[in-house]
């Protein structure tokens, strides 16, 4: 790529940002939050940042934020209701990164066991299996998404003499159906399933569902293991990240000690993004748990008057209880490049994060109802 003039380089950029300015405003099919302002954190945007090795364990590499990085894990810790002595994790890339984590712990407490996962888990899930080599076998879901536990039940008494793996679904994403943990739990019970492990993909829902009343079965007291969240989607982020927390005694198993950094080993990649845990750090911070309360409850009431104003105009909207996420046929094309409305079998789906407004829902509301309009005239 050839150098560019300093004036050739500002209109390049100019157009991207303007671009990048419609693109963001009208976007509703995909989950993330950009109603946020980290121009605080501009001036951190000189330091090199890269959070090296594990982030509980100095490293001769300095210009990190692992003291921000500790206190965002100890956030969610606290939030998923981790064991108070035995939890551990780190920021991630995102959803994914956290789930390849969890399946990587399970397959080394349990090399030869079985993974289950319904057929609605992202498809970022049979990847990661792939990557990892590790068998499984995919369960029906319901029609909301949900796992069908029957099928679970019944798929699990053919392979009794493998230990288990779950990969639970904390939000799906086309529906945002969630599997019942303390369900799964007592199936494995009931069966007599000593060697399991259950991960809990709760890349949107995860983060607000702790925020839920009642409060879904979803975290380390009602019996997960580890447990992955985005954090671009429902706190927001300008890059995409996550976390990931896990079971220290788990963690444990996989870290080695690695000279060169000074640090251990316990991570899936070895340089890690600086910058994101000081953004999540910050937005924590900012927002407090009332604060994120707040966020969850306004995007609630968000789906919910968007599911009204859908059914308004006679089309089958409807959403899981407790979702952001509102599934209804799905509109022309225009409609849904406009508003890059994800779509999949004839649905799309609307999904309420904090910045959606009831006015961006009138607008939609009103293009789908011309569209209706005119095709009956």
């Amino acid at each position: 790529m050839k150098s560019m003039q300093s004036s050739e380089l500002s209109t390049t950029l100019e157009t991207l940002g303007k671009q990048l300015r419609e693109r963001t405003a009208n976007f509703l099919g995909y989950p993330v939050s950009k109603d946020f302002d980290y121009s605080e954190l501009l001036p951190f945007l000189q330091y090199p940042l890269n959070n090296l090795g594990d982030p509980f364990v100095d490293s001769t590499y300095a210009v990190d934020t692992r003291d921000a990085e500790k206190e965002v894990v100890q956030f969610f810790a606290e939030l998923f209701r981790a064991p108070a002595d035995n939890w551990w994790g780190y920021v991630t890339n995102g959803g994914s990164e956290g789930n390849l984590y969890g399946l990587y712990l399970a397959r080394e407490l349990y090399p030869n066991a079985m993974v289950y996962y319904s057929e609605a888990t992202h498809y970022s899930v049979h990847k990661n299996l792939h990557l990892l080599h590790m068998p499984s076998i995919v369960i029906r879901a319901q029609e909301n998404g949900e796992i069908d536990y029957e099928d679970l039940r019944n798929t699990i008494q053919l392979n009794r003499d493998k230990p288990v793996i779950i990969l639970a679904n904390i939000g799906t994403t086309m529906t945002e159906a969630r599997d019942d943990v303390r369900r799964i739990r007592q199936i494995l019970k009931d069966m007599a399933v000593k060697n399991h492990y259950i991960h809990a993909d709760g890349a949107l829902s995860g983060t607000y569902s702790a925020f839920i009343d009642p409060r879904p079965a979803f975290d380390f007291a009602d019996g997960v293991d580890s447990i992955a969240v985005s954090g671009h989607k429902f706190v927001g982020s300008p890059m995409p990240c996550g976390v990931v927390v896990a079971k220290k005694s788990n963690r444990d198993r996989i870290a080695r000690s690695v000279a060169y950094i000074g640090s251990m080993d316990t991570t899936i990649t070895g340089s890690r993004n600086g910058h994101s845990p000081l953004f999540l750090w910050y937005a924590i911070s900012k927002h407090g748990i009332e604060g994120l309360k707040a966020r969850a409850m306004h995007s609630l009431e968000t789906a919910a008057y968007a599911e009204q104003r859908l059914r308004e105009l006679g089309l089958d909207a409807w959403r899981n209880p407790n979702a952001i996420t509102v599934v209804f046929p799905e509109p022309p094309e225009p409609i849904r490049q406009k508003w890059q409305l994800a779509s999949e079998q004839g649905f799309s789906h609307i999904i309420c994060m904090p910045n959606v407004t009831r006015a961006q829902i009138d607008e939609v509301v009103a293009e789908i109802a011309a569209v209706m309009e005119t095709e009956a005239g």
